[in-house]
């Protein structure tokens, strides 16, 4: 058994991987012991060969296909040996005192299912701290600008810049870290998501076993935001397709009865008069390459709810527990 054990999903992020790995490998702490486990989503590049050379201190373990970040944290924490479970990203670069804060806060304060920290950019700009689960008070850019307005008092009062420790509804799949018991509690990541949303479903399912998510302050790693996800207009197409499919998929999860028909309903409505519309000015300005991204969109989402009908489920079919439904 080691303390710590780091998860990785790694899909051709191979020099962002390198880095993050570098800053992991040298750290030689008194304080706790890690291991640290990659999880190749089938880069399919030859690279992993290379970098199992070059990192012999690390598991490298080749999953079965680009499965989605869901399934590939759940086959790294199957072969993790730690009593705690740090999910990372590879566009980040760690620090031992990161981990050390990161692991105290877990391991003295029991009812924080999930704990993060402050994550801040090249620039050295902090990512947003203030998170709530999606609703339909929230999921809307008009209703969420009213939300806040409306809350303003309760969040300036929750995220007072004097406190240490914060908590927010949810945290970003970059970082994450959580006990085994707790991962084990709420039956680890749910893979009916490929990619998006499953970091906040897992909050969710903390929450809802009466855990909380901690954000703590006096720490900081560094998140090179983006790099993997936005190659090409066909991938940008896919990813921007994904993170309305996972809108579904999570409210098909935490929504019952008449809420769940009324926001599956409303989202469907109007993703696709929003798409239709971006659609038509991507006709229009065809020679305009960044407008194109709308018709794949488009075309994507047409498919997926189609297969909605037919598979009778709202699952990513790119996801391992499409067929499962």
């Amino acid at each position: 058994m080691v303390d710590i054990s780091i998860v990785i999903v790694n899909y051709k992020s191979w020099n962002d991987l390198k880095e993050c790995l570098q800053s992991i490998v040298s750290i030689n702490s008194h304080q706790f012991t890690v291991e640290t486990i990659v999880v190749d989503n089938q880069s399919s590049d030859g690279r992993i060969e290379e970098f199992k050379h070059l990192f012999p201190s690390i598991s490298f373990v080749e999953n079965s296909g680009n499965n989605g970040f869901a399934n590939g944290c759940n086959v790294g924490a199957a072969a993790a040996k730690g009593n705690y479970l740090f999910f990372l990203n590879p566009d980040t670069i760690l620090s031992e005192e990161a981990i050390y804060e990161l692991w105290k806060t877990a391991s003295t304060t029991p009812d924080l299912g999930i704990v993060c920290c402050t994550q801040i950019n090249e620039s050295g700009k902090h990512y947003n701290e203030i998170r709530f689960f999606p609703s339909l008070r929230t999921l809307f850019g008009p209703f969420r600008a009213l939300f806040k307005v409306i809350n303003k008092q309760l969040i300036n009062e929750n995220y007072n810049p004097e406190k240490q420790i914060v908590f927010p509804e949810w945290a970003t799949g970059a970082v994450i870290f959580m006990s085994k018991t707790w991962f084990e509690k709420v039956n680890g990541w749910t893979e009916k998501y490929w990619l998006y949303f499953e970091d906040v479903d897992l909050c969710k399912k903390v929450s809802n076993q009466g855990g909380r998510v901690g954000l703590i302050r006096n720490t900081s790693i560094l998140h090179k935001h983006g790099g993997a996800s936005r190659i090409n207009i066909k991938t940008k197409a896919l990813t921007k397709t994904e993170v309305l499919i996972s809108q579904h998929v999570y409210f098909n999860e935490h929504t019952k009865g008449l809420h769940h028909f009324l926001i599956q309903l409303i989202l469907v409505s109007s993703t696709l008069v929003e798409k239709i519309l971006l659609a038509i000015i991507g006709l229009v300005f065809f020679f305009i390459p960044k407008l194109k991204v709308n018709l794949l969109i488009l075309k994507h989402l047409i498919l997926y709810y189609f297969n909605c009908i037919i598979q009778s489920t709202w699952t990513s079919p790119r996801a391992m527990n499409y067929l499962k439904k």
